[in-house]
């Protein structure tokens, strides 16, 4: 049984002009969240020489970040409705501002990892909060609007983040990064404190400790284990990301049977939330990985310096304004499905694309391959983000965004071991003398190949599936 809120979705005191300054402000913290673990990468070294020890050690400093999210993400829904959305939602603005600063005034490993841990935690608050108040308070016509701004930050974010962090460093020193998070904090707040609604539910289910502790210690097992693929593809690293996908599994198999359980499953037997938690998921894996495989691919296998491909990979942030335009027309014109299906497959040959580029490949083609990149990917990030929610009800949204949350977690974790995978599995495939970019040719190969498995799943969706969610205005 569902508990009703105590005001109810669209409230009528929640204006247009009131939502969609709440929609910016959770956009704007959804890309500070990101930026955050984005901008680190190019700093690692100089931190690392700080606090006396390896980039490789404190590497496992930034993924107690992942690991606190990963493990509080499905809590985010229950906590919510028991203390009130804008309550919690504030609670992590300030929490995540005064972990930051700390992080900048570290100066050992073991209190960078604390702080970042707090981090993680107020990270797992403060999206998915945010964003279940758009959800359960954004009138149906306006919600895909709304929707597709938050996919912004996770198309922009990685992007631009270590360019500008390498920027920051260079110049700056690196503790900048973490400072500048406090103005941008303050002004969140201020803005939370006048413009979340304060909403709860009125019967409240039972905390689920056993779903709870089964959830979080398999994803914190699955994110760790995919961390550590990434760096070593050991026997041990796999009997951990095994071990977390069988908790994850009794996890959801408790859900399914539990009385009150932490997440309802209701949510799947929609076919388009199905849809997009599965085939959308692998689609996601597949083109979210792309940032993480120019940049290696563009300083490791080509030798471009970090600047030189810092500014090469933001060609793809310019297909993404270059499709921003467009996204809602096409949608209006030939609807989800379709979208889906051929977009995907333009995604799949525009990764397939990016296997054909070398270190004397003109800028002629690199431009418009990266260019053609950006645009695919972000029509299908937005087309998946927009359309999961289209049939879902306003008392299943807290569920259905804890577990999108969850799932997406996962899944972005799960891209880049993918993608370091298929780099490994190249290395050993391709020949010795070209060795140091043709096997991220074949990573883009192996990569290509997984978005085109997905559009299997977008092509089984009914004919017309979400379309009454496009925004018609």
């Amino acid at each position: 049984m569902h508990a009703t809120s105590v005001f109810p979705a669209g409230d009528p005191r929640l204006s247009p002009s009131r939502l969609r300054l709440v929609n910016w402000l959770v956009t704007g913290a959804l890309f500070m969240e990101i930026l955050d673990g984005a901008i680190i990468a190019p700093a690692l070294p100089a931190m690392a020489r700080d606090f006396g020890t390896t980039a490789l050690e404190l590497n496992v400093a930034i993924s107690v970040y992942l690991l606190a999210v990963g493990i509080f993400i499905p809590a985010s829904g229950w906590i919510a409705d028991r203390f009130g959305s804008r309550r919690i939602f504030m609670l992590a603005i300030v929490l995540f501002t005064v972990s930051s600063v700390l992080c900048g005034l570290s100066d050992s490993l073991w209190s960078f990892m604390t702080m970042r841990a707090l981090q993680g935690f107020s990270g797992a608050l403060m999206v998915p909060v945010g964003r279940l108040v758009i959800l359960k308070h954004t009138p149906k016509d306006r919600l895909m609007a709304a929707m597709s701004a938050l996919i912004w930050p996770a198309l922009v974010a990685p992007v631009i983040g270590p360019p500008l962090g390498g920027l920051i460093t260079l110049h700056l020193g690196w503790h900048w990064i973490f400072f500048l998070n406090l103005p941008l904090g303050l002004l969140a707040l201020t803005a939370a404190w006048r413009l979340v609604p304060d909403v709860r539910e009125s019967a409240l289910r039972r905390f689920d400790w056993p779903g709870f502790l089964l959830c979080g210690a398999g994803t914190a097992m699955l994110l760790y284990g995919l961390e550590r693929l990434v760096a070593a593809a050991s026997l041990e690293n796999l009997a951990l990301t095994a071990a977390g996908l069988l908790l994850v599994g009794l996890a959801f198999r408790h859900f399914g049977r539990a009385a009150n359980p932490m997440l309802h499953l209701a949510a799947l037997r929609v076919p388009t939330f199905r849809a997009v938690l599965r085939g959308g998921s692998l689609m996601r894996m597949a083109i979210g990985s792309t940032p993480f495989l120019l940049t290696l691919m563009f300083q490791v296998g080509f030798g471009y310096d970090a600047f030189q491909a810092g500014w090469l990979v933001l060609i793809l942030f310019a297909g993404n304004l270059a499709m921003k335009t467009v996204t809602t027309p096409i949608l209006r014109r030939f609807g989800y499905r379709p979208v889906l299906v051929w977009n995907g497959v333009l995604a799949a040959a525009c990764l397939a694309a990016c296997a054909t580029l070398r270190p004397d490949a003109p800028l002629a083609w690199v431009g418009p391959v990266l260019l053609a990149n950006g645009m695919t990917r972000s029509m299908q990030f937005t087309a998946l983000g927009t359309v999961s929610f289209a049939d879902i009800r306003k008392d299943d949204m807290s569920d259905a965004n804890a577990l999108s949350n969850t799932i997406g977690q996962m899944t972005m974790a799960a891209g880049i071991t993918l993608a370091a995978m298929a780099v490994y599995l190249g290395q050993t495939i391709a020949p010795a003398a070209a060795v140091a970019y043709r096997s991220y040719q074949i990573a883009f190969g192996l990569m290509a190949l997984a978005a085109l498995a997905s559009v299997w799943e977008m092509a089984l969706l009914p004919k017309g599936a979400g379309d009454h969610f496009i925004d018609r205005r």
